[in-house]
């Protein structure tokens, strides 16, 4: 039986192969719920949302999109406590049918501890992988409720909204004549680790056992159990949800406080932006941040067992500037301009330099490849700001770096044989650290040093206050939004850019929208094995499950026809 003869909120009686389930249906039932959460949740009506939650997460749909998420991700590869992954189709089908609320019980997550920034160490619990698909599961319900009652200018952890839009968000607030001058910076003191428990039971609208099993769950540490009486797991999939509803209410406590009519919104210009934990509010005066804004915030985290951190919480005139999310906002005269941060700066040439020094027996080709996502993940996190002088700095340092790698390996050979060897002239006639490296099929072939200065410098376009991604009346206007997105992030892509357009930026396996979240592979009409061509009239973009399903059931897929205009 396949899900497509399933209703949403039934189990089929029979098991369905991973690569038999029809996720068009999968998706469409699962979406409709959502959409149904958010018109109740609009009204009012919270039985309502309590039955359409309790009807998400006992479906197939759900069990299924729950697997699904938790094996697409970068996480997927690695274990919980019992050292378990669903790697194969046949785990993930039984996982699907296993994922059963009732009798569910979450064993203690494996504790990890990563390097922060500032030289200390960030504790992660790794839960198994029945735990973080039954946290996927209970989200589906989740995420639309907190969608449509979160803060409008919280941007973390939610669904199409970025650091992108925070950054533009403070823009926005201080770049006029008549906008605030001090910021107030905040920062929650390990905000994950001390949430309190009896606040969320109370608070947040989901089966209250499931959630009480999550946060007594404990983990361990070096074979050690240990007890969880605060906060919540982080490294699960629930955890950002969970604090983000923990910390919504700020914006309308401030409101109220400070904005009760336009005449004081216009003399206190007291706003909030935040990402996750990290905040700023802006202020008229730092008196007014320092006596009434900051005692207030105080006691708004007392109540959720949460406090400021006092070493990183300051009040900062924007002339001095002030760090926000890798980078750095500052007024210069009578412009506000927002660059790169100096510590994101040194923090990737560190990268760069340590994998130039770590290159071994690398060729140049194999190097570049290292190199290149490195290089291109920070540039287009950086291309919304003004960034063209720091991006033609960081070029400058790679490339002297790549000269001293190159003069190292070869000690006997003079300035301009390495300089023809190494740094060939590109279409635009600069020239670019090039080497050869295996390409489809094994030929070698010509690849470059991505320039971050090639980079397009573009404004981001700051999403709406209200903006809901499951509230179908927005579906518009996310599409053109995700559409704006994905055409800059497959810039400099020729093939994927191309069969993205063709497309329509639809997966025609499962009608799905392909975004950068959930990836995607080529897929080759006629297999190259039975003589299909790399040419792009044989080409498809897939999703990585869909073409592993494409694949397993043999199924064809004809070649996207246009829709008359569109080019």
């Amino acid at each position: 039986m396949s899900a497509a003869a399933t209703p949403a909120g039934a189990a089929p009686g029979l098991a369905t192969g991973w690569h038999a389930i029809d996720w068009q249906a999968v998706w469409r039932n699962a979406r409709r719920l959502q959409a149904r959460i958010v018109k109740a949740v609009q009204e009012g009506r919270w039985g309502k949302v309590r039955a359409l939650s309790h009807l998400l997460t006992h479906s197939f749909s759900g069990r299924a999109m729950a697997v699904l998420r938790v094996t697409e991700n970068s996480g997927s590869k690695t274990p919980g406590v019992d050292h378990d992954v669903w790697d194969s189709p046949g785990q993930k089908a039984r996982a699907v049918h296993a994922l059963r609320p009732r009798g569910y019980r979450p064993r203690p997550l494996r504790r990890v501890h990563i390097p922060k920034s500032n030289g200390k160490m960030r504790p992660l619990g790794i839960p198994t992988m029945t735990d973080r698909a039954m946290q996927a599961l209970y989200l589906l319900a989740l995420e639309p409720i907190a969608e449509t009652t979160g803060d409008p200018h919280s941007y973390g952890f939610r669904a199409q909204r970025s650091c992108a839009d925070a950054l533009r968000r403070c823009h926005h607030l201080l770049c006029h004549r008549h906008n605030a001058r001090w910021v107030l910076e905040g920062d929650i003191k390990s905000c994950f680790d001390r949430i309190s428990h009896d606040w969320l039971l109370t608070h947040v609208p989901m089966d209250k056992g499931i959630l009480r099993r999550w946060l007594k769950a404990g983990f361990l540490d070096r074979s050690v159990l240990h007890a969880t009486t605060e906060g919540t797991p982080q490294g699960g999939i629930c955890s950002p949800a969970l604090a983000n509803l923990t910390l919504d209410g700020l914006q309308g406590l401030l409101r109220r406080r400070f904005a009760a009519d336009g005449r004081s919104a216009r003399r206190h210009k007291v706003h909030l932006v935040r990402y996750a934990d990290d905040f700023i509010i802006t202020g008229s005066s730092a008196e007014l941040l320092e006596r009434e804004v900051k005692p207030l915030v105080r006691q708004f985290l007392k109540e959720r067992g949460l406090e400021l951190s006092e070493e990183k919480t300051r009040v900062t005139h924007i002339d001095d500037g002030f760090d926000f999310l890798g980078q750095t906002v500052r007024r210069f005269g009578g412009k506000v301009l927002i660059r790169p941060s100096r510590t994101r700066v040194h923090d990737l040439l560190s990268r760069v330099r340590e994998t130039i020094r770590r290159s071994g027996h690398l060729t140049a080709g194999e190097l570049i490849e290292r190199l290149n996502p490195q290089i291109r993940g920070w540039a287009c996190y950086h291309r919304h700001a003004a960034s063209g002088r720091t991006f033609g700095y960081g070029d400058r340092a790679i490339t002297r770096s790549l000269w001293r790698w190159a003069r190292r390996r070869h000690r006997h050979r003079s300035d301009g044989w390495i300089a023809t060897t190494y740094f060939r002239a590109t279409a635009t006639g600069a020239r670019a650290f090039s080497g050869e490296a295996p390409g489809p099929g094994g030929r070698a072939e010509h690849v470059s040093l991505f320039r971050a200065s090639g980079v397009r410098i573009r404004r981001h376009r700051l999403i709406c206050d209200g903006a809901n991604p499951y509230d179908p009346t927005w579906e518009l206007y996310f599409e053109e939004r995700q559409s704006l997105q994905m055409q800059e992030t497959l810039e400099g892509r020729g093939r994927a850019r191309y069969l993205w357009f063709e497309q329509e930026g639809i997966c025609p396996a499962c009608g799905q929208g392909l975004t950068l979240e959930r990836g995607w592979h080529i897929h080759h009409i006629q297999w190259r094995a039975h003589g299909g061509t790399d040419l792009v009239d044989n080409l498809l973009l897939l999703h990585p499950n869909c073409h592993r399903q494409v694949h397993s059931q043999g199924i064809r897929l004809a070649k996207v026809v246009p829709r008359e205009g569109h080019s």
